[in-house]
């Protein structure tokens, strides 16, 4: 199949399948006059792919995911590590946005949002005290 057929079956940009040919995630077959051919097992690796990088898996979580699944004689210790890893990554991620949430919170519901040109929004995002802080 050619890179139409795979990003339509994969659900995946024919930009990203190319991208990841490019860092060697994927080796499609080469027609004689140099087009990709794509093969099941190609458009399988591709939705594999899909679903780990819509999960957050960073590219490198990928390539590795990529070699255990292929390899029978895996531990499924280290796919576990690997997950494991990454739902750290989102706890983390998390706490970063409830903080930046309630920051912002705190900064908007400060804020009359009226005429007056002093602003408790502008001034947060500054990092000036709000005591001291100048239009």
């Amino acid at each position: 199949m050619n890179i139409g057929d795979a990003a339509r079956l994969s659900g995946l940009p024919a930009k990203t399948i190319r991208y990841y040919e490019d860092i060697g995630l994927l080796t499609p077959l080469r027609t004689a006059n140099g087009y990709r051919s794509y093969r099941d097992s190609d458009l399988h690796k591709l939705t594999f792919l899909g679903r780990a990088r819509a999960l957050g898996f960073t590219i490198e979580d990928c390539r590795a995911l990529l070699a255990l699944y292929a390899d029978r004689s895996r531990a499924s210790a280290e796919v576990k590590r690997i997950a494991e890893g990454h739902l750290d990554e989102i706890a983390r991620k998390m706490a970063e946005l409830a903080a930046m949430r309630a920051t912002l919170t705190e900064l908007v519901d400060a804020c009359a949002g009226d005429n007056r040109p002093d602003c408790p929004i502008l001034q947060g995002i500054a990092g000036l005290p709000k005591a001291c802080a100048s239009g």
